[in-house]
C-alpha cells in the first residue's frame, strides 16, 4: 500500500476519471514561442506524464491578440494552429491515463504591448502600457474568442481547459473593484462585475460539450487593495459551479501584490487555509496551490479535507518522476523544488526558456542524453559543492568511475551557507538529495581530504570544483579583530556584536543581513505560518477586501548597516522576481542601507567611511566582509601547466557572483560530453 494513499486515490469527474489527486499547475516556460517549441514541449510534458502526474495544465495561451502577454506570445484562435498543439497532446496520451488541459489566459492590462485591454483604462504598476477599456462589442468578441479557443483546444486533443480568472489577469480585472470602474452591465454591482467570468464559462461549455474538463482558476486571495471580499469569493464560486465548471483551482495574489506567494521564504502550504474555507460552500472539487513541494505535505492536505486536489508546478520542473518516487516510497530520491525562482520565473521574465536550478534538464530535455559511455573513465572531482556533486552524479550514472575529494567534513559547499539563512531552509532538501544519490550510485566520497597533484595523477581526468573564497578588500585596518568574512559568520558561526557593518550589498550581503537581523530565539517566518502572515500583512480572518491588513514588523535583533560603493539601487542584481522581497524584508527590519560609500579605515571604534566626501564613523562592534569572491583555481592552474587533462566548473571557474544555477548546470553538461 502506498505511503500516501489519499493523493493516489482517483478522482471521479463522472464523464472521466483522474488517476490521482495531483495537478501539474500551469507554468509558462518559453517553449511556447521557441523554435521547435511544440516538439520540445511534447518531450517535456510526456516526461511528466510518465512520471505519474494525474492531470497537467499548459502555460497560458491567449484567445486573441489583445490577450497575449507579449507581442509574440502563444495564441490559439485559428484552425491552422491546431496541428501544433496535437504534437503535445498526442505525446501525452501515449501514456496510459495521462491527461492534459490547456490554460486560456487573457493578460488584460498585464499585456506588454500597446493593444492590451482591460475592464477600465487603468494602467498596471508592473506594465508600461495603459490598457484600452473594452467596449461592449469588444466584450462580446472576447467571450466568443474564449469559447472558440476552447473549441480548438478540444479539436487539438486536450482533455479540457483551465480558464485563468485569477492573478490579476483580464477576468480578475473585471471582477475586482480595484480595476473595474465601468458603468455598464459589466461594472458597478458585484453581479455585474462577475458577468464576464460567467458568460465565458457558459460559452465555453456550450462550444465544448459536457464531456470536456473545465477548470476555473478563481482568485480566492487577491492580496491587493480593492480586491474581492470573502462573500464575493463564495458567491462567485457557487455561480461558477452552476455555470458548469468541473473543478475550481485556487489563485493566490495578483502579480502586482507586494506579498510573496511562491518564493522560498513562504511557508509550505501557506495558503491552503483559504481553499479549506471555501470547501463547504461548493460541491465541485477544489484544488489548492502554492508552496506544496513534498508528498507528505500534499498527503496531509488531502487527508485533512482541505482540498480535493493539490497543484504543484515547479516541483515537476525539479523532478519529473516526483509521483512515481512517492508511490514507491522513495521520497528521499525526489529532487525537491526549493522555490528559488532563479531558473524558472526569472528566466521567463527575462525572455529566456525556463529551466530549474536543481534540474538543468527541465525544459531542455532534448539537449541531454542518458546513454552509457562506451569508454568508462576514472575521474577525480575536487570539491563536493553543487558543481562537483552534480558532475559526479551525472558522470557516474553515465558509466564513469568517480571519486570525490572534499576538504571539509560534509558535502554541500556554498549550500551549507545558504541553508543557514532564515527563509532558505529548503536548501537542506537539495543536500539531502545529493547525499541520497551518492549513496545509491555508490560514489566514492572522501571527506576531510585535501587532494594534491600526486593523488590526482592516478586519474584519467580531473574536475576542479573547489568553489570560492571571500575576497578581502584593501582597506586600512582590514586585519582588525573586529573584522570577519561572511564565511566566518554563516559557516563557522563566529560571534558577532550587536552593531554590525556589512561591506558589500550583493546577494551574500543581503543574506548576511537577513541572518544577522533575525532573532535566533524565534522560528524564521518560513517555518512559522502565523509569523509569515503577520510579517507580510495577510488577513487570515478575511475581514478585509483582498485579505490584507497592516504588517506586524518586529524590532531588528541587531543594528545593521548594509554598505555598497555603488550608488545604484540596492540588490539590483538579485533575482528579477524575488529581489523586491529581499529588499522589502530588510527595509521592514530596519536595516540601514548606505550607497556611494568610500571605505577609509577600520579601527577598534568601528568603520570610518565617507559619502559625498563627508567622513563619518560607524560605531560598530563587527565588520563583516561580503565584498565578493575569488575562485579557488590554483590547483587547476598547476595541473593544467603539468599537462594533466583537467576541467574547471562552478565558482572555481567564475566567481563574479555565487551562482548555484550555473554551477549545477556546468556539472551536468560537462558530464554529458566528457
Amino acid at each position: 500500500m502506498s505511503e500516501y494513499p489519499h493523493i493516489f486515490k482517483p478522482l471521479d469527474l463522472k464523464f472521466t476519471q483522474l488517476k490521482n489527486r495531483v495537478l501539474m499547475g500551469s507554468m509558462h516556460t518559453g517553449l511556447e514561442e521557441a523554435k521547435n517549441g511544440y516538439e520540445r514541449m511534447a518531450v517535456y510534458f510526456k516526461a511528466r506524464a510518465e512520471g505519474g502526474v494525474g492531470l497537467m495544465v499548459t502555460g497560458g495561451v491567449a484567445p486573441n491578440f489583445a490577450g497575449r502577454v507579449s507581442p509574440f506570445a502563444s495564441q490559439l484562435s485559428f484552425p491552422w494552429q491546431v496541428k501544433h498543439h496535437r504534437i503535445v497532446t498526442s505525446a501525452v496520451h501515449q501514456v496510459d491515463g495521462a491527461k492534459i488541459c490547456m490554460q486560456i489566459l487573457h493578460s488584460g492590462r498585464y499585456g506588454y504591448h500597446p493593444l492590451c485591454v482591460s475592464a477600465s483604462r487603468l494602467q498596471s504598476p508592473i506594465s508600461p502600457f495603459k490598457p484600452w477599456a473594452l467596449t461592449s462589442l469588444g466584450i462580446k468578441k472576447t467571450i466568443f474568442d474564449f469559447a472558440n479557443c476552447a473549441r480548438l483546444a478540444k479539436t487539438a486533443g486536450y482533455d479540457g481547459v483551465e480558464i485563468m480568472g485569477s492573478e490579476g489577469y483580464l477576468i480578475n480585472q473585471f471582477i475586482a473593484q480595484r480595476t473595474n470602474r465601468r458603468t455598464d452591465k459589466y461594472g458597478g454591482a458585484f453581479e455585474n462585475r462577475i458577468r464576464l467570468a460567467l458568460e465565458i464559462v457558459k460559452a465555453v461549455r456550450k462550444k465544448t460539450g459536457s464531456d470536456f474538463i473545465i477548470i476555473f482558476r478563481l482568485s480566492m486571495l487577491d492580496l491587493v487593495e480593492g480586491g474581492s471580499d470573502w462573500e464575493e469569493v463564495v458567491a462567485l464560486a457557487k455561480a461558477l459551479e452552476a455555470a458548469g465548471v468541473n473543478i475550481i483551482n485556487t489563485g493566490i495574489g495578483w502579480h502586482e501584490a507586494r506579498i510573496p506567494t511562491i518564493a522560498t521564504m513562504v511557508p509550505r502550504a501557506a495558503f491552503s487555509w483559504v481553499t479549506e474555507k471555501l470547501k463547504p460552500e461548493v460541491s465541485v472539487p477544489l484544488i489548492t496551490t502554492n508552496r506544496i513541494n513534498t508528498p507528505a505535505v500534499a498527503e496531509e492536505i488531502i487527508a485533512n479535507g482541505q482540498a480535493d486536489m493539490v497543484s504543484m508546478a515547479r516541483p515537476f520542473l525539479a523532478d519529473p518522476d516526483f509521483m512515481n518516487k512517492a508511490q514507491l516510497g522513495k521520497t528521499d530520491y525526489i529532487n525537491t523544488c526549493i522555490s528559488c525562482n532563479q531558473a524558472c520565473l526569472d528566466h521567463v521574465f527575462e525572455n529566456k526558456i525556463a529551466s530549474c536550478l536543481v534540474n538543468p534538464r527541465a525544459c531542455h530535455e532534448t539537449e541531454f542524453k542518458q546513454v552509457k559511455k562506451s569508454i568508462a573513465k576514472n575521474i577525480a572531482v575536487v570539491g563536493a559543492g553543487p558543481a562537483g556533486l552534480s558532475f559526479a552524479i551525472e558522470a557516474k550514472s553515465l558509466g564513469h568511475d568517480v571519486v570525490i575529494f572534499e576538504r571539509y567534513s560534509e558535502i554541500g559547499g556554498q549550500f551549507n551557507i545558504a541553508k543557514e539563512i532564515p527563509g532558505k531552509e529548503e536548501f537542506h532538501e537539495t543536500i539531502r538529495y545529493f547525499k541520497t544519490q551518492l549513496k545509491a550510485l555508490e560514489i566514492d566520497l572522501k571527506l576531510n581530504t585535501e587532494a594534491d597533484e600526486t593523488v590526482l595523477n592516478e586519474f584519467d581526468e580531473v574536475i576542479i570544483a573547489a568553489g570560492v573564497r571571500p575576497r578581502i578588500p584593501e582597506i586600512e585596518g582590514i586585519q582588525s579583530d573586529i573584522v570577519l568574512t561572511y564565511q566566518d559568520v554563516l559557516l563557522h558561526k563566529m560571534p558577532v556584536g550587536q552593531s554590525v557593518a556589512l561591506i558589500g550589498a550583493g546577494g551574500i550581503g543581503f543574506d548576511a543581513a537577513e541572518y544577522l537581523a533575525h532573532d535566533p530565539r524565534h522560528l524564521p517566518t518560513s517555518l512559522d505560518k502565523q509569523g509569515f502572515y503577520e510579517q507580510w500583512g495577510i488577513d487570515t480572518d478575511y475581514t478585509n477586501r483582498g485579505a490584507i491588513m497592516d504588517k506586524n514588523v518586529s524590532e531588528p535583533h541587531r543594528e545593521i548597516y548594509l554598505l555598497q560603493r555603488k550608488t545604484a539601487k540596492f540588490g539590483k542584481d538579485l533575482g528579477k522576481t524575488t529581489g523586491w522581497i529581499h529588499r522589502q524584508s530588510l527595509k521592514d527590519k530596519g536595516i540601514k542601507m548606505l550607497g556611494g560609500v568610500t571605505y577609509e579605515k577600520i579601527t577598534e571604534q568601528g568603520l570610518r567611511i565617507s559619502i559625498n566626501e563627508k567622513s563619518q564613523l560607524l560605531k560598530v562592534d563587527t565588520v563583516v566582509l561580503c565584498a565578493g569572491q575569488l575562485s579557488n583555481n590554483q590547483l587547476y592552474q598547476r595541473l593544467e601547466s603539468a599537462g594533466k587533462i583537467v576541467h574547471i566548473i562552478g565558482g572555481a571557474k567564475l566567481a563574479v557572483e555565487i551562482d548555484a544555477k550555473r554551477a549545477i548546470d556546468d556539472g551536468v553538461r560537462l558530464a554529458q560530453i566528457i
